[in-house]
């Protein structure tokens, strides 16, 4: 196990859609166990396949002292209306801004044993789910901003000393 390097915003790997996991091999634990130590760093929440420079459809979760991972993980469910909520990113270190969330979503995707897994919460923890599986997806959350906050966040990449 091992905490892995965090690639940051501009990295290709961060775009491009995750492929999903068919076989879960050796490599594919020792991914999920880089993963979930690499999200115990104090301050993390999640940390997405891709931010460490894998693309595989995997994340690993640390909110309010529930600890994991997921394997190809999809949102199937999300209620509220989205509502501006203040957001970071570890592939975008330093910048905060409110995203638009829902207040609740459920996630299912498998364990590395390959069992079902329903990961659901409100606030934090749903945030995470959709932050993480936009991760997945090749988004990363500036793109969640609205147009005046995008502008103005990129123009904080653009003048940040990692970019």
């Amino acid at each position: 196990m091992t905490v892995r390097e965090i690639r940051l915003y501009g990295d290709p790997v961060l775009r491009t859609p995750c492929t999903e996991i068919t076989d879960i091999d050796d490599g594919v634990r020792a991914l999920v166990d880089d993963l979930i130590e690499t999200v115990k760093v104090p301050g993390r929440a999640g940390v997405a396949a891709p931010q460490i420079g894998v693309g595989l459809r995997a994340f690993s979760y640390n909110v309010d002292d529930r600890v994991g991972a997921i394997l190809n993980p999809r949102i199937v469910e999300v209620s509220g209306e989205p509502v501006p909520t203040g957001e970071g990113c570890l592939s975008v270190p330093n910048l905060w801004h409110e995203a638009l969330r829902h207040p609740y979503a459920r996630a299912e995707g498998i364990d590395v044993e390959g069992r079902p897994v329903v990961l659901e919460g409100e606030g934090l923890f749903a945030q995470m789910l959709q932050h993480e599986t936009d991760h997945l997806d090749g988004v990363v959350y500036l793109q969640r901003l609205t147009k005046d906050a995008r502008r103005i966040a990129m123009r904080e990449v653009r003048e940040s000393d990692w970019f």
